[in-house]
């Protein structure tokens, strides 16, 4: 448990920032001082500018200018869906300066990007919005990406935004200041977080994509790992011990839709981040994604999205920001 002084926490906020997983690490710090009748926590935001808009367009007032604001124990990057192409020396230098005071650094959904591009992640293990975690993998091989809502490593802490942020705030206070408050701040928000035994990889895949049926669970989780290498249906039913037609019935029930229409759709929607989210050229994307040919990628690209592949780095050099059909929501 930590001492008397309050634990000095700093959201640092860039436009377009997703308010709900700013919300998620402002509100269980105000709760944990609420509930133990003390100030566990103090928290400012901070940015460069007066006015920060985020996604839903609602502005906030940050309380410091990045060039005065004051050192704090743990910074929080919030940044919108552009993090990768992020340039901001003035708040880099007020990170660095932190750091160097003995400061510890996360970031939410995107903004993973961001530090990693500074190397402020080498070494340790991180997550970031499943939306972008094929370009993240492609852009930083050496670095340890889990697939987890959230991950605490050392002093470095990231998650995939959304309520994965008040799973990660909820696993920080429980080792600040011990179960019982964590448990507490937990059902004031009438939430259940993910415990550290349970099987995250498959609990995180059935929060994002609704799926209750267990087989088809499993088979998804099976496409995921093989977007490159991909597997024919009848290798994947035999790794699950059931027939292809049992499968297809499965899915068929469970999302409409049969095996094969669901693997190619998830291998064009990985496309689509890849290129929104990664400089990688088309044919390499089309190669990753597991399709032989650009020709081939081009067409299939266009009928599930309709347009071709190079029209999203065009959209994106234009307007600075993803196509609004695959934009993710962070």
């Amino acid at each position: 448990m930590k001492g008397s002084e309050p634990i000095r926490f700093a959201v640092l906020i860039f436009p377009n920032f997703p308010l709900m997983a700013f919300s998620s690490i402002i509100e269980p710090l105000r709760a944990a001082n609420t509930l133990s009748g003390r100030q566990c926590y103090s928290w400012i935001t901070v940015a460069a500018g007066e006015r920060i808009k985020a996604s839903n367009g609602i502005g906030i007032e940050p309380d410091f200018h990045v060039r005065r604001a004051p050192e704090v124990d743990r910074i929080v990057v919030c940044s919108g869906g552009d993090a990768e192409h992020l340039v901001a020396d003035e708040e880099m230098a007020w990170i660095r300066k932190n750091l160097r005071a003995g400061a510890e650094l996360g970031a939410i959904a995107d903004a993973a990007f961001f530090l990693a591009r500074k190397g402020l992640l080498d070494g340790h293990a991180c997550t970031l919005h499943w939306t972008s975690q094929p370009a993240f993998q492609e852009a930083f091989p050496h670095l340890d990406m889990r697939s987890d809502l959230f991950v605490i490593d050392r002093r470095r802490f990231t998650s995939v935004g959304g309520i994965g942020s008040l799973d990660m705030m909820l696993e920080m206070i429980r080792r600040d200041y011990g179960e019982d408050l964590a448990d507490g701040v937990a059902g004031w928000y009438m939430h259940s977080p993910l415990r550290p035994d349970a099987d995250r990889r498959l609990l995180t895949l059935r929060i994002r994509s609704g799926i209750r049926d267990d087989l088809v669970l499993s088979a998804v989780a099976m496409m995921e790992d093989a977007i490159e290498d991909v597997l024919r249906i009848e290798d994947l039913a035999r790794r699950l011990n059931v027939s292809s037609d049992k499968l297809e019935r499965s899915f068929k029930a469970e999302l409409g839709t049969a095996p094969n229409a669901y693997y190619r759709n998830l291998r064009l929607g990985r496309a689509a981040d890849m290129l929104t989210h990664s400089s990688l050229p088309v044919n390499e994307v089309a190669v990753a994604c597991g399709f032989g040919n650009a020709a081939a990628f081009s067409r299939a690209f266009k009928q599930r999205f309709g347009y071709v592949p190079h029209s999203v780095r065009r959209r994106i050099s234009r307007a600075g920001e993803a196509p609004r059909a695959i934009a993710g929501l962070k």
